[in-house]
């Protein structure tokens, strides 16, 4: 691994279509559980996860992972089976999921902040086998929910992770002791039975448009996306942290997944908090760190945040949304390497990259180039390549996309065509020197005048008045328009900006049938869980 060569950035200029490979990736192996194997026994010694005073070396880690496998084992769980989890992100939950999958059963986070019904929900879609479970999280008891969860689906087998006896459930260490009784000959031929191909977890979607479906997710994808980002951004020693929900392919896939493949150090916090986050990168010294925007902007204001030393940081990463240009400055400050990045659930990883430039315009308005080893389009209702300028659908094809949604057909025809292209609903258009720009989502994009309108055209450009944290685009009804845009706008102190000014800057940088025609502001908005804004709140206020 390595260091991002400074003379990277010349790429733009020799007209760049495609990112290639800067780095050797890391070993191709078969299942993403093999890597575990493998550091065990290349480098047992370091450090694979950390959180607080847990601290797991490569060879522990291998330990614990063939110890819950048994114990899954020997309670009946078999190749396809669901295995779910209500955890925080910490080592727990990382051993499970490698333990699962490593037996060829299909692993799934549940999100803590999840409510009761968002429970219910999942796991009667999932059906899974075994649950997992703490029965406190941050404050919040969860003995209630278990109770109602193993009563509603016929009697679901809970295993309590963080306490000894209980009506709910099994304690965990009941659980593991049931695993001595099947030998490591038994599981090493359960494990050769696994397939590169098999399904390793379900990622729910965040449901912005009705009930979330889970992508299935397979061994190759979460090792070919990994290695992919691995040849693209190397900090040494890597040494990540994980602050993000279990339930987030950004947890499991672009940090855990990627850190493992890596070889690296996963150092996890259980919630994210601002001033925690920043305390946790001086102590762990972290080198790459990896946030939404959103949570960059949270850190950027702790009222001492100069105190913190994070001088270890070698490279800062976003990816889920777009980073306005004063959030950029002010990270450029903190470390010089800046990447960003494009993807979703359904293409398992990041299909572009903007890295190791120093073109603010390249971070600022697009998710950078496509990445030789995919293939990546931008491509009309026809199924035809747009012209480079041109507006249309983002779409990803090959064999580390998701498998399909879990028990919905037809959705997963509506996603993934007869020709194999994933359409990800993702407007863009390709710019002059390759890059790809995102101007909105196909159901966000809403039609004034007769006009298309393109929220992410218009958000960057508010996001660019000063006093502007972030802000949000939706479409309206209007009686005259059919629709008009409705900008809900963030920032820290609201006596600085007034709706008269935004109107004005968008004057400025906007044809007229773009420029909202109400703006609220606000030192809040509603978030996912995910880290995203609530867009379809936002609409429903």
């Amino acid at each position: 691994m390595g260091e991002i060569p400074k003379d990277l950035s010349k790429l733009k200029s020799h007209g760049m279509r495609k990112l290639s490979a800067i780095y050797d990736p890391p070993v191709s192996l078969d299942r993403i559980t093999d890597y575990v194997g493998h550091y065990a026994s290349m480098t047992p010694q370091a450090e694979a996860a950390v959180c607080a005073d847990i601290r797991l070396s490569y060879r522990e880690l291998s330990d614990q992972v063939d110890a819950i496998a048994k114990a899954l084992v020997a309670s009946g769980v078999r190749a396809g089976d669901r295995v779910a989890t209500l955890s925080p992100p910490n080592p727990d939950f990382l051993v499970i999921f490698l333990a699962s999958a490593s037996v060829g059963a299909i692993w799934l986070g549940l999100d803590p902040r999840y409510q009761k019904e968002e429970l219910r929900y999942i796991i009667g879609d999932a059906a899974p086998a075994l649950l997992f479970s703490r029965t406190e999280v941050n404050g919040r008891q969860f003995c209630e929910e278990l109770s109602a969860l193993k009563s509603e689906f016929a009697q679901l087998p809970v295993v309590l992770l963080d306490v000894c006896s209980s009506a709910i459930g099994e304690s965990f260490k009941d659980f593991i002791a049931r695993g001595l009784s099947i030998s490591s000959e038994d599981l090493g031929r359960i494990k050769s039975d696994v397939t590169s191909q098999d399904p390793a977890l379900i990622v729910y979607t965040s449901g912005t448009t009705g009930q979330p479906k889970g992508a299935l997710l397979a061994h190759r994808g979460l090792v070919r996306c990994s290695r992919v980002q691995a040849s693209l951004v190397q900090p040494i020693p890597l040494r990540m942290l994980n602050n993000l929900p279990i339930s987030h392919l950004g947890c499991i896939g672009d940090i855990s997944c990627y850190t493992l493949v890596s070889g690296g150090t996963v150092v996890f916090a259980e919630k994210f908090d601002p001033r925690g986050t920043l305390a946790i990168i001086q102590r762990e010294r972290i080198t790459l760190w990896g946030q939404l925007p959103t949570m960059f902007q949270l850190c950027l204001s702790v009222d001492d945040f100069a105190n913190y030393d994070l001088s270890s940081i070698k490279t800062i990463f976003w990816s889920g949304a777009a980073a306005p240009l004063p959030l950029i400055l002010r990270l450029k400050e903190i470390c010089p390497t800046l990447c960003c990045s494009y993807g979703l659930t359904e293409t398992v990883g990041s299909v572009t990259f903007a890295v190791g430039t120093d073109d603010l315009d390249v971070l600022t308005n697009s998710v950078g180039w496509p990445v030789e080893e995919y293939e990546v389009r931008i491509s009309n209702s026809a199924g035809h390549e747009v012209a480079p300028g041109e507006t249309g659908e983002i779409q990803v094809r090959g064999d580390f996309i998701m498998k399909g949604y879990w028990n919905r057909p037809e959705a997963t025809e509506q996603t993934i065509d007869s020709a194999g292209w994933l359409h990800t609903g993702d407007l863009a258009r390709s710019r002059p020197d390759g890059t790809f720009q995102l101007v909105g989502r196909m159901k966000e994009m809403y039609k004034s005048g007769g006009y298309n309108v393109y929220p992410r055209e218009i958000e960057p450009v508010i996001e660019a008045c000063a006093g502007v944290a972030m802000c949000a685009v939706v479409g309206v009804p209007d009686e005259i328009y059919g629709e008009v845009g409705h900008a809900y706008v963030l920032v820290e102190d609201e006596s600085v900006v007034t709706s008269d000014d935004l109107r004005e800057h968008c004057r400025r940088h906007l044809a007229n049938y773009k420029i909202p025609k109400a703006f609220s502001i606000s030192t809040s908005l509603p978030m996912l869980p995910n880290g995203k804004i609530d867009k379809n709140s936002l609409r429903n206020q």
